[in-house]
């Protein structure tokens, strides 16, 4: 029997093999890049959409009384503070579509809707210079 046939034919398919596994891994390496792509443009854009909607006609709290922080809750409303008449302090999410809210934004929720809130202040020191 002629191994060199063998070998020649082994070597061939497990040559085979590896370019077919190039190929598959090329198209999921596209797939996943294509997909990130996706992700951040519509990451970047509810970036930028979280930061006009309170200048849109129809939103109920006014930009003045709006602080954005962006983590964990989009934005603190102290409203009618800017009208020296601070009616309510609000805790805003900002959603579309079917997003739900993630297990921090729910604790969040859970603490303002079981009166575990406090306001806090924290006094520094002057330091005086020695003279």
């Amino acid at each position: 029997m002629d191994y060199t046939l063998v070998i020649f034919g082994g070597l061939v398919g497990f040559l085979i093999g590896i370019f077919i596994m190039r190929i598959i891994s090329m198209h999921e390496h596209r797939e996943v890049r294509k997909s990130a792509v996706r992700w951040s443009r519509s990451s970047i854009f509810w970036e930028v959409y979280e930061k006009i909607l309170p200048a849109l006609p129809n939103f109920p709290y006014a930009p003045k009384d709006m602080v954005f922080i962006g983590k964990w809750c989009d934005y603190i409303i102290f409203d009618g503070l800017s009208e020296w008449r601070l009616r309510e302090i609000v805790f805003l999410e900002l959603k579309s579509g079917n997003a739900v809210m993630n297990t921090n934004e729910k604790s969040i929720q859970s603490a303002v809707q079981h009166g575990r809130v406090r306001f806090s202040e924290y006094r520094i020191e002057s330091v005086k210079s020695k003279e």
